[in-house]
């Protein structure tokens, strides 16, 4: 009984494992994985950022074109940030008023500071040209894609409407539709996107025709998925490169028919600032007061130059 109470007593006791101080060495991989993933991900931005940097200091027109942009969209989103004072308000007595200190872009007959005016002008012709560029997109996306998708009479059909449109030089197509629709900022936008609707609509229909002829569009329909899941999933994302490349390159020409309408008296109505609106109103002066024309019609030659250049950049990018 002793022997055998000794024997009892001098059995060493085992510790219960913590979980926690000694973690599974499956989840210590999955761990050390994430990560790894994490670091992957966070060099591959930076050598985005650092080569996307590289290549913008290594053509200096492409800088300046990304930064006068940037300033344009600042001047879009904020003009009251960059240009504090009322561009409809009046001085006689300052009126024709030469660039100096006081009036970076010298006055108007009436006045008003230029540079004020052309901040709030800038921000009408952006505004328009990006409503009449999401019009074309769109509805230019809409029938590609229709035609693309669905073939035969439909793809006959659309296609010969988009032909149609096509022969008709853009301005002159515009003008008529402004015609219908009638003056004012937000028509003459619709009247330029119903003029870009034709080159969207046949780059997205190339995309939609290139894509049915890929295999995993071909698994896709075999393997039973639905129209709208292929098109969500296959079509439209492997689509949307060149169609966004060319929304970029065509922001400049909508801004230029936008300014154009507005020169032939379609858009905005006296005294709402309009760039094209202001060359319009400054020609009358032309021999006296120069800057009345030279700056707005500056403001619209670099929007016009700097988003071509971008996009010619953008399109590079892509075709690489």
């Amino acid at each position: 009984m002793t022997t055998t109470g000794a024997t009892t007593t001098g059995t060493p006791t085992i510790p219960a494992a913590d979980p926690a101080a000694d973690p599974a060495p499956g989840t210590e991989q999955s761990h050390d994985q994430e990560q790894e993933q994490e670091q992957e991900q966070a060099h591959g931005r930076a050598a985005r950022l650092r080569s996307a940097l590289g290549s913008l200091a290594a053509r200096p027109g492409l800088l300046l074109a990304v930064l006068y942009l940037a300033l344009i969209l600042a001047w879009t989103l904020l003009p009251s940030l960059f240009a504090g004072e009322d561009p409809l308000r009046t001085n006689p007595a300052a009126s024709l008023t030469p660039p100096g200190a006081e009036h970076w872009f010298g006055t108007d007959n009436l006045g008003r500071d230029l540079f004020t005016r052309v901040v709030h002008g800038t921000r009408t012709s952006i505004t328009a040209a990006l409503i009449a560029v999401s019009l074309s997109l769109v509805a230019g996306t809409v029938l590609g894609v229709l035609s693309g998708y669905l073939g035969g009479w439909v793809d006959q059909t659309l296609m010969r409407f988009v032909e149609v449109l096509i022969v008709i030089p853009g301005l002159l197509l515009s003008l008529a539709v402004v015609s219908i629709l009638g003056f004012g900022v937000t028509n003459v936008a619709i009247a330029v996107g119903i003029s870009g609707i034709p080159g969207f609509a046949r780059v997205i229909r190339a995309e939609v025709l290139r894509i049915k002829s890929s295999v995993y569009f071909q698994a896709a329909v075999t393997s039973g998925t639905r129209t709208p899941v292929i098109l969500a999933r296959h079509v439209l994302p492997n689509a949307s490169q060149p169609v966004l490349v060319l929304a970029a390159l065509e922001i400049g020409g909508a801004v230029l028919s936008v300014s154009a309408l507005s020169f032939l008296g379609y858009g905005a109505a006296p005294p709402a600032p309009e760039l094209g609106a202001m060359v319009a109103q400054g020609r009358d002066y032309i021999s006296t007061a120069w800057w009345l024309t030279t700056f707005p019609g500056l403001a619209i030659a670099l929007i016009v130059l700097s988003a071509n250049r971008v996009g010619r950049a953008l399109e590079r990018t892509g075709a690489q």
